[in-house]
């Protein structure tokens, strides 16, 4: 078990969060019907929105101008993304940790929690799970402890890599830990990560050092605001960004989002490619007083504005939510969620039906099966895309941005959106979600207009249906 790595801040950290600053921006008066609709109209031309700006649309209340933000943030995301909805599904690796978060079930001081760590064919069992499932994406979730240091982390990337069966692969592994030292980022870098995730929690001094005690690692607010600059510096330019929801107002963290992913933009020349805003859900163990409830009227306003904030950031809303909620603000903001997903030690194996809170950090909404949410999206008229080319192919960070921006990404999306549907329904679905999807490729190949680009699309369909070929990405 190797120890902790020190904590080593990037040689130009700088702790770019200014309280009063932000507080200010909220506390301003309500702003004129004519400078709402001046910033919609900017991120309507997908520009980015400044952190004064994004404040414009969180003091606009009134409900004709909240209408206007939720019309343009659905209108931007049909231009931006289509129809196209990403899946994923977490694989926590293990639940000892070091530190003593309020709200968090994997709390060393939460003596209810079940300890756990995979073993490595415990962990093959779990990917052999998800992959008869048809998932192609997993993120590796991991307390922070010792024995979770960045060797132990890319043996597991390796090991999912790795395990195989039939037409079953795992394509694409992100990460959700703790932040790491130069070394360690590099190490994962190496095994082929996709996104490695930090989430700040909190934004907001104060609240953080109440969340997070001063005695353990995570209570150093810096070292944490500091870890995805530091991953940058050391190659892995896909990062994700997230906030915890309901710890402190809303709106200030969705301000302290914007002001983290405009640092990383400025800084680094491409910002976060997620952001992640999961509302603070129960958890065993874990206390809640000084924790603010956000109303699903604020949740789905926080998603329209940082929609129409980061027009090309992907927005990942996790199974923490209800279906119902999920399947609304898909329309005007949403472009990442995980399904089938249990978050227990084992639990894809050994969970069953029903949730065991002392073996999770925090509770679920939705624990549908993935065919049932996938026949939803598709009956939706939305399009599930399993797709992992651009990472494969190097089309990452700056790259992707200069695909992305331009709108040309739509050029590579659809078709491997849809090469990896047709193996999810060839593979692993019901006949009725075989069905529905069915339906739905048909009216997705009528939408591409240039006949040869059709024909080639539809040769690769058909070579997926009626034979062994798989992974076939432009």
């Amino acid at each position: 078990m190797s120890p902790l790595p020190a904590m080593t801040l990037s040689k130009t950290a700088v702790d770019f969060i200014d309280d009063a600053h932000i507080e200010g921006l909220l506390q301003a008066p309500a702003p004129a019907a004519s400078q709402v609709r001046e910033v919609i109209a900017k991120s309507l031309e997908k520009q980015a929105l400044s952190v004064a700006e994004t404040a414009v649309l969180l003091r606009a209340e009134s409900p004709e101008l909240t209408a206007e933000i939720f019309a343009a943030a659905r209108e931007l995301k049909r231009r931006v993304y289509g129809n196209r909805i990403v899946l994923f599904a977490p694989l926590y690796i293990g639940n000892q940790c070091i530190n003593a978060c309020r709200y968090c079930g994997f709390s060393r001081d939460n003596h209810e929690a079940v300890r756990r760590t995979l073993t490595p064919r415990e962990l093959v069992e779990q990917v052999l799970a998800l992959e008869e499932k048809g998932h192609k994406r997993l993120i590796l979730v991991f307390g922070e402890h010792p024995q979770y240091d960045a060797a132990f982390m890319a043996d597991c990337v390796r090991t999912v890599y790795d395990t195989r069966q039939g037409h079953g692969e795992i394509r694409r592994v992100n990460i959700n830990a703790a932040p790491l030292d130069d070394a360690g980022y590099r190490a994962l870098k190496a095994v082929g990560i996709g996104t490695y995730q930090i989430f700040q929690e909190t934004y907001h001094h104060e609240t953080y050092g109440r969340m997070h005690p001063a005695n353990t690692r995570k209570g150093n607010f810096l070292y944490r605001l500091d870890g995805l600059s530091r991953a940058m510096e050391a190659g892995c330019d896909d990062v994700g960004i997230g906030a915890l929801v309901g710890l402190t107002d809303w709106r200030f963290d969705t301000l302290g989002l914007v002001t983290h992913a405009r640092f990383l933009q400025e800084r680094y020349g491409v910002g976060p490619h997620t952001i992640s805003f999961p509302r603070l859900r129960p958890a065993s163990g874990a206390a809640f007083e000084g924790t603010r409830f956000v109303s699903d009227d604020e949740f789905k306003r926080l998603i329209a504005i940082l929609r129409l904030a980061v027009p090309y950031t992907g927005l990942i809303l996790t199974a923490r939510e209800q279906p119902a909620l999920r399947r609304e603000v898909m329309a005007f903001g949403v472009s990442q969620i995980d399904a089938g997903s249990r978050i227990e030690i084992g639990g894809y194996t050994e969970a069953g039906d029903a949730q065991c809170m002392e073996r999770e950090q925090f509770e679920l909404g939705d624990i549908r099966p993935l065919d049932t949410v996938m026949r939803q999206l598709m009956e939706d008229g939305y399009m599930p895309s399993f797709c992992t080319a651009c990472y494969r192919l190097g089309r990452t960070g700056e790259h992707f941005m200069e695909f992305a921006i331009p709108g040309f990404i739509k050029r590579f999306c659809t078709p491997n959106a849809l090469t990896t549907l047709t193996e999810y329904l060839t593979d692993y679905a019901s006949p009725e979600t075989r069905a529905a999807g069915a339906r739905l490729i048909e009216a997705e190949m009528a939408k591409i207009p240039d006949p040869a680009a059709r024909a080639e699309v539809a040769a690769r369909l058909e070579a997926i249906r009626s034979s062994d070929q798989r992974d076939l990405y432009v």
